[in-house]
């Protein structure tokens, strides 16, 4: 992880294995001074609560156990915090979920440790953590789900976006990897405003990703 950042990272890991759990703690802390660790929860619930305790820049969440898809779904929306997905699996299909769930990232457990480093620097500073691949299937997946010729429901769903959640979509299509902070600098307003907007947006067109709505709007071509 290069270079270091003003204040470490801070990271909470989500695993229903002991172990793991503290194997992902011990791994944080080896990272000093770039990243520390605020501890560890066995499931969304836990995790939930530790957000409403402490700030926390990134979630590691262990798929691999009891936890599913919904956890990242639930955390992903839960708090600022940037989730990333772990998992031993090779399974495209579980890869692709966590992505459009809302997850940033997906890191594989046979890879290096030097990955997950990576991945959380990047994903911290407002970047994907995926393959092309992945990334053409994600599209590949969001195409076939919304057709976009005809597509009527979907042109209602844009029309009841407002001027500033319209405002939002369209920096976002432009920009798909900045974050938070620079999107809110760059339209005015604060970064909770701008998480109010968003989840407005996902709301009104049946979303629940940044990534989704990158797609969304460039398949059909919102802007300001």
């Amino acid at each position: 992880m290069n270079p270091i950042p003003s204040q470490p990272i801070r990271v909470l890991a989500v695993s229903d294995h002991p172990l793991s759990a503290w194997g992902l703690q011990r791994f944080v802390e080896s990272l000093d001074p770039r990243a520390e660790s605020t501890g560890s929860a066995a499931n969304a619930t836990e995790a939930r609560r530790e957000l409403g305790e402490r700030p926390v820049d990134i979630i590691v969440v262990d798929l691999d156990g009891s936890i599913g898809i919904d956890a990242v779904a639930d955390l992903a929306t839960a708090s600022p915090a940037r989730v990333i997905a772990l998992t031993a699996s090779n399974e495209l299909s579980l890869h692709d979920g966590a992505i459009l769930a809302g997850a940033r990232g997906v890191v594989t457990k046979s890879e290096p440790q030097e990955a997950l480093a990576k991945a959380i620097e990047r994903v911290h500073v407002g970047e994907f953590w995926i393959g092309r691949a992945a990334t053409s299937r994600i599209f590949l997946h969001l195409a076939q789900r919304r057709p976009p010729k005809f597509a009527t429901p979907d042109q209602r769903r844009i029309a009841a976006l407002n001027e500033a959640e319209r405002l939002a979509v369209a920096a976002i299509r432009s920009d798909a990897s900045a974050s938070n902070a620079v999107l809110a600098e760059r339209l005015g307003i604060s970064e909770d405003e701008l998480r109010r907007q968003l989840e407005s947006i996902y709301a009104k067109l049946g979303i629940s990703s940044r990534l989704e709505l990158f797609a969304y709007a460039r398949m059909y071509g919102i802007a300001a």
